[in-house]
């Protein structure tokens, strides 16, 4: 029986459009457990509930490495100039600000500034007094720190000769040597307070469209869990390892070969799923003399 049992009518009023290219992480779980386990065979004995954990543990490490599991996440800059960070968010990629044209400008972290954690106080320095309305013992914090509330009352180039668009450049011919390379543009900065849970963006940003590409771990949901096809027997070989590996009584041997095995098949997914083609590589060669912007 073929693994394509829908018709095509079916699949084109429906919406499960490009899923031939994955598998599920049942199926794999399903799969390993009648090749891989039994008697005769590399593992014996095993409990479905390993497998399972060894194959989401294997999942989350082949998309950050292997399957580059990269979303977008597109939003409009509120007045307060913050975003809240996606459910499943584990690092970000890339941040850019979308102009008028559609195209993408690269927004860049600041190294200047942060948004540490600011307890509600009375009094003077030196003589402070932390405020504990709900008198469970806890200090109250406030909503925004004062450092960041200064940054983001500041815009770019304010009292400063670092705005390239400044006309004070006009007398100060050279005086860009040395600049530091995040003064060096105007589309904005953002420092992610990774604690709270957000993304603060500078004022020039405020009202523009900004895109969040950013890395997940496969796992938030039944439907993002599924391998595509090219790293499919990468994963058996690293669920295989992961097993034996943590098993007692397992030939150091059999252990090593496994790890080979895992590794060489993982490389062997990262070339596949590199998707390089013939006619990219010829437009790049023949572009190598010119000079490439990013």
């Amino acid at each position: 029986m073929g693994l394509i049992t829908a018709t095509q009518a079916s699949y084109y009023s429906g919406s499960d459009h490009g899923d031939y290219q994955f598998t599920s992480l049942e199926h794999i779980i399903n799969q390993f457990i009648i090749a891989y386990v039994g008697e005769e065979k590399i593992i014996s004995k095993i409990k479905r509930t390993d497998v399972a954990f060894h194959a989401q543990r294997a999942l989350q490490e082949f998309s950050f490495d292997v399957f580059k599991c990269t979303k977008s996440w597109e939003i409009e800059v509120p007045a307060t100039l913050t975003m809240t960070l996606p459910q499943d968010y584990v690092n970000y990629v890339k941040i850019v600000k979308v102009d008028n044209n559609g195209i993408h400008q690269v927004l860049y972290p600041t190294s200047y500034t942060s948004d540490p954690t600011a307890p509600k106080q009375t009094g003077s320095i030196g003589n402070e007094n932390f405020i504990d309305d709900n008198a469970d013992g806890a200090v109250d914090l406030q909503d925004e720190s004062n450092t960041w509330d200064l940054y983001n009352d500041g815009t770019v180039g304010d009292a400063s000769i670092n705005d390239y668009d400044s006309d004070e450049y006009d007398d100060l011919v050279g005086g860009r040597y040395g600049l530091d390379p995040q003064f060096a543009q105007t589309n904005g900065s953002f420092y992610i307070n990774e604690n709270k849970g957000r993304i603060h963006f500078s004022s020039n940003v405020s009202g523009n469209t900004v895109i969040l590409k950013y890395i997940s771990d496969s796992l938030g949901t039944d439907a993002e869990m599924k391998v595509h096809k090219f790293a499919e027997e990468a994963m058996y070989k690293q669920i295989a390892y992961a097993i034996l590996s943590t098993k007692a009584n397992v030939p150091e041997y059999m252990i090593a070969r496994f790890k080979r095995e895992a590794f060489a098949t993982k490389r062997k997914a990262k070339l596949r799923l590199s998707n390089i083609k013939l006619e990219e590589i010829t437009q790049i060669l023949r572009g190598k003399s010119k000079h490439i912007k990013h």
